[in-house]
């Protein structure tokens, strides 16, 4: 059983090298490859939008890893988990870590007026579930069987 569950997991840490790949690689888009943006006021409403939803992922983000804190058990998406973590942000989300993440991608591309931001951050998100969500649901129905079933139908893979 060890080591079905050590095979799971991946060895690369890829939430946060594909993240910040997608905002480095959309930095360089905007410069060299620069998309129309939206005009006033609609610009100066998702800019607004943009702010609330960079404190709504930071929080998010923040609180995920605080739930995972309080659970003693690993925020490395290459360890083992110890504990099947359910409140908290969790008991919405399944991957409130990776939702705030994408949340200040979008939320860049609002406020700086970046349309690859949106393009990147839709890219890292399909790529971290299916480089670390889907490895990750595996090991935990593993390490958790019908509890994390349970879980599963409970809250969502994203929102």
């Amino acid at each position: 059983m060890s080591d079905q569950l050590d095979q799971v997991l991946s060895r690369i840490p890829w939430p946060p090298i594909l993240y910040l790949a997608a905002a480095a690689i959309s930095v360089f888009l905007s410069y060299a490859v620069p998309l129309p943006w939206l005009g006033s006021p609609l610009s100066d409403i998702l800019f607004a939008i943009g702010w609330l939803l960079a404190a709504a992922g930071v929080l998010l983000y923040v609180a995920a890893i605080r739930a995972l804190s309080r659970a003693d058990t690993t925020r490395d998406p290459t360890k083992p988990a110890n504990h099947l973590v359910t409140k908290g942000p969790y008991a919405f989300s399944r991957n409130p870590i990776y939702l705030g993440a994408t949340a200040v991608m979008f939320a860049i591309a609002m406020i700086g007026g970046l349309p690859w931001f949106f393009v990147l951050a839709i890219i890292a998100a399909f790529a971290t579930q299916k480089l670390a969500i889907e490895p990750e649901e595996k090991h935990l129905a593993l390490r958790f069987g019908r509890h994390y079933r349970d879980y599963q139908k409970k809250a969502r893979r994203w929102f």
